[in-house]
Formats: structure tokens, sequence, C-alpha cells
């Protein structure tokens, strides 16, 4: 007997006491004939206002072609997104992690009150990834995620360009490196087209770790946006959808501690954002699996780093898809080799190592991922600190280039607005810790990133000079020797808001810590005299957020209670 795969949408279709419901869906096109169909919801987060998400209704467009041929009824929709780049830097960037939230918030909302039998979601930027993960966990109902690919990389004067390029030519501009026009010619050439930002910022990040985790078919984080192999995937992802929906497979039973630890593994391998960390945490979360910042840390200590990739190495996304033949080249690389599980269950229907099965051995006779024998970095670059300025944790993105100890002087800033003027103006001295903090999840509020404080100072040759620390968290596409995360934060009262200028600091990332090096005595005095500043939201989304949000050792999360 047929297993019949209708059963939400029938919920409505098959019930003859809403005669309102089924007008409404004859209005959208539905013949008599759909009414006993399986619904697919095919949301995306397109706009037009994003590269990184502009092309996504193209994408969801041949989606529904195809989900319309499995003789499955499919329904677009779209939610939010935010564009980290265009926001970096201004107020708009406190509502970029927030939106996570809201991308969740809303495919659950449209899901559950319209009961669709499944769910293809097409996220393209930062936020947009973990945002539809979140949700579809919370639904718990057969899904697949379909990446809306990376950006091919720009070029000018003979060398590639990508979206850091333009961030860390004003560096260079105000330096005298580079002139006027040059500056113009790189901003103008480095985003060509339509994609996700192209180095393993956060959103290759998050989709890398999520095809390894086995939410995502294979090649879907390395096919380029505007390719034959996205084009082709959409194409073939209803005949996946319609299987899972057939055998009852759902996300929570792909999404499981060993799969987790798949998709962590790998992006650590691979040298991903740190923002990986509170969008993990996030994401076990609603998969009720426990999984904390501790866990990172061991993992960090278990694989290495091997992908020469930006922001710290020098490689793309397109060359991965190029050059090694896509991520699950090296999915199967780290499978034979021990370090990530092949039993886990992935939206195919087939577990990981079936579906590496017939994928080619990776070739290295290139230098964008190094073998295993001969590392980058024989542990991995995400090092979860602790100490009397983070003793709820904080996380450091080191991959060895910038050195693993730094000491030197704090020079403090209550806004990034501030110390981003001061990189430019030449205030910042070699040896120094930049301190940049009520930028927290309920100081910025939001967490806002700190790419340009970073690309201002890679732009400027501090690089390997100077330290910053912070209570906000880092760009994908951040780099040098940077402290995120601090928990507290200021905002809450954490030793971060006590810091003086001058005061000692202390980075050890081989001993995991982070130290404030003032007495015991001289800090307690000046937490009595501390008075917290006033909230800078007061009303709408944003004091909503600050009202519900969690720490960003828990995740940055708004469902906690």
């Amino acid at each position: 007997m047929k297993r019949k795969i209708n059963n939400f949408s029938r919920k409505i279709t098959q019930n003859t006491n809403l005669p309102a419901a089924h007008a409404m869906l004859y209005a959208t096109g539905m013949k008599e004939s759909d009414f006993c169909k399986a619904q697919i919801g095919i949301v995306s987060n397109w706009y037009e206002g994003n590269p990184c998400n502009m092309h996504l209704d193209i994408l969801g467009k041949k989606i529904k072609s195809s989900v319309i041929n499995q003789n499955l009824v499919g329904f677009q929709f779209t939610t939010i997104g935010v564009s980290d780049g265009i926001t970096m830097g201004t107020s708009g960037m406190r509502f970029s992690l927030p939106s996570r939230e809201l991308i969740a918030d809303s495919i659950e909302t449209v899901v559950e009150s319209h009961h669709y039998d499944g769910v293809i979601a097409i996220p393209g930027c930062d936020k947009n990834i973990p945002g539809v993960m979140i949700s579809l966990l919370r639904l718990n109902r057969p899904s697949i995620i379909v990446y809306g690919g990376s950006i091919s990389s720009g070029f000018y004067n003979k060398k590639k360009l990508d979206i850091v390029s333009s961030f860390e030519a004003l560096g260079k501009k105000n330096t005298c490196k580079i002139s006027e026009e040059e500056y113009k010619n790189i901003v103008k050439n480095s985003c060509p087209g339509p994609g996700a930002c192209g180095g393993m910022y956060t959103a290759n990040t998050m989709a890398s770790a999520l095809e390894a985790m086995g939410m995502m078919l294979p090649y879907s984080s390395s096919s380029p946006s505007i390719s034959k192999n996205k084009k082709r995937e959409c194409e073939t992802v209803s005949t996946f959808i319609k299987n899972l929906l057939e055998k009852k497979i759902k996300p929570k039973d792909i999404v499981t501690k060993t799969s987790i630890e798949n998709g962590v593994k790998f992006a650590m391998c691979l040298g991903g954002s740190t923002n990986l960390i509170l969008h993990f945490l996030a994401i076990a979360k609603s998969a009720n699996i426990n999984f904390t910042l501790k866990d990172f840390q061991k993992i960090s200590n278990q694989v290495p780093l091997i992908g020469n990739l930006k922001p710290s190495g020098i490689f793309l996304m397109e060359d991965i898809h190029n050059n090694i033949g896509g991520i699950p080249v090296i999915i199967k690389y780290l499978l034979n080799e021990g370090i990530l599980s092949g039993d886990c269950l992935t939206v195919t229907g087939e577990t990981l190592y079936e579906n590496m099965k017939n994928i080619p051995n990776i070739n290295f006779n290139q230098k964008i991922i190094y073998p295993l024998n001969n590392p980058i970095k024989k542990n991995g670059h995400i090092r979860i600190l602790y100490g009397n300025l983070s003793p709820e944790g904080s996380v450091a993105k080191i991959t060895g280039k910038e050195g693993t100890f730094f000491r030197g002087k704090a020079n403090v800033f209550d806004s990034e607005k501030d110390a981003n003027k001061a990189i430019l103006n030449h205030k910042i001295l070699q040896g120094e810790v930049i301190v940049i903090r009520y930028v927290g999840p309920i100081g910025g509020p939001g967490m806002p990133e700190m790419l340009k404080p970073t690309s201002y100072i890679m732009g400027s040759g501090l690089g390997k000079n100077v330290a910053l620390i912070t209570d906000g968290r880092f760009s994908g596409g951040s780099h040098g020797f940077v402290v995120g995360h601090i928990t507290p934060e200021a905002q809450s009262g954490g030793l971060i808001a006590f810091i003086k200028n001058g005061d000692i600091i202390q980075i050890d990332t081989e001993n995991n810590t982070l130290t404030l090096e003032v007495e015991e005595k001289e800090i307690q005095k000046r937490k009595k005299e501390w008075t917290p500043p006033l909230l800078k939201i007061k009303k709408g989304y944003l004091y909503k957020y600050i009202k519900t949000v969690s720490p960003a050792s828990k995740g940055c999360i708004t469902d906690q209670f």
C-alpha cells in the first residue's frame, strides 16, 4: 500500500469544513486533482538589495518547476535578510545577528500555519543559513537546504578580489600604500555579480558545515551561484524531497550530536568563521542536543587546519570547485582518514559514507587543501579562552600566522566607530591591545561584527603588531590576533567594562586564557564605581531582542525560556 505523504496539508485540503480555505487554494491555481498531493514550502531569502541573495528567486522558480514535475504542489515564499557587507560599520549591523531569529520565526510561522508537508530552503547570506536550519529543526518535517552558492571572484590589476579586498583597500589608501584611483577600482571590481562572499567567511563556513552534517545534497555548498551545477541541483532536489516524504526522514533524524561534530570538524579544518560557534550553539539547542563551548575546544584540539582559504589564506570557494572538484572530495578525504563519521544519515536518504562512495579522491597537487600529515596548523584555529576577562568563555581565531601569545597595553573604546576613527587616524601603537566594548548582544545591541576595524588593522600593516578583543563578534572575513564573544559582556557588568587605558592584557592561546593583569582589589573598586550605561534602544524589534537574548556563550538565542 502506497504511503501517504500529505500528512500535514491534508488537514486543510481534505477537510470539507474549510470551504474558504479551499476557495483560496483554488485561487492560487490549484486544481481539484492537486488537493490530494503533498505540499512543499519553497522558502528563499530573496531580495534585490544584496548580491548574496538577489538571484535566489530564480533558483526558487527552478525548484518549483521540479517539484511540480514530481507530482507535488510547491508554494514559494520569502523571508527577510540583512546584508552584512552593506551594513558593516553602521547602525544597521545591529540587525544582522538578530535577523537569524526573525528568519527562523517567520519560516516556522508560515509552514506551521499553512500545513506544508515539507520544506526546501534556499539561503544565501551569513545569517540566512543558520536561520533556516533553526526553523527546520523546530518544524521537524522533511526538509532540504539548497545553498544559493558563492560569488565569482572580482579581478583588478592582475589580482583576484573579493569583498574583504574592498575593506582592506581603505586601510591601504589611508596609509598611502595605494592611490585614490586604485582604491576606487578595487571597490568597483570586488563583487562582480550574484552569490555569497567568496572566501571561507560565515556563509561558506555554514554551508560547508551543513553539507558535512547531511542537510544539503553533495556539492551544494561549493557549486557557484550561476553555475550549471547549481541549476542541476535545483532541477533534481525535488526527487530527494519526495524520497524524504516517503521515508518520513526528518531533520532531527539527520541532525545528531555526531553529525553536528562532523559539521564543526569540517568547518574547523577549512579555517571557518568564528560565527559558527554562535550558530551551532543555536542549532544544537533547537535540536535538543547538549553541545557547549567546551565541545568546540575539544574538537579544535583534535583537528588540524588544512584549508588555505581566505581570509587567513589565499584561495576562494570557487577554487575548491574548479581545482579540487568540490566540497565532497574534501569530505571523502576526511572520512577516509577517520576525522569524520560516515554513518550519519543525510538528505539523500543515504549515509554520508554511502554518498561519498563514487566521489573521486583528492589530488594534493595543489595548494588549496593541505594533507593531514603536513597541515597549515596541527590543531584547530578556533580557541575558547577563559580567565578573569571571560569567565564564561570567549572565542579567538588563531591560525598561527599571528603567533599564539600576545601581551600589551589596553587602548579602550566604547564603540566600534571610535575604534575605527583611531585606527584610520594612526592613533594605534604597535604592541597595543585594542578593546572594543559595549557591542555585545545587549550592549550593541545585536552583537555587531568587527570587520571594519580588523580590515583597517590589516590594511594599515598592523596585523602582526596589535591585538583586538571585544564583546562583539567578528565577520568570517576578519583575521589577525583577535578575540571576541567575551562573556559576560560589558553591558551586563563583565570585567571588560572595567578595563582602563594602559592596563596590561594577556592573551595566551596555548593555555587558552584571557587575563586582565590588574589586582583584584582594584577591580572591585572599579566595579563599585561603575554604572551600566543606558540601553541604546528602547523600542522596536531590537528592544525585544535585548529582553530575550541569551549570552554569546549560549548562542544568542531568543527562545531560551
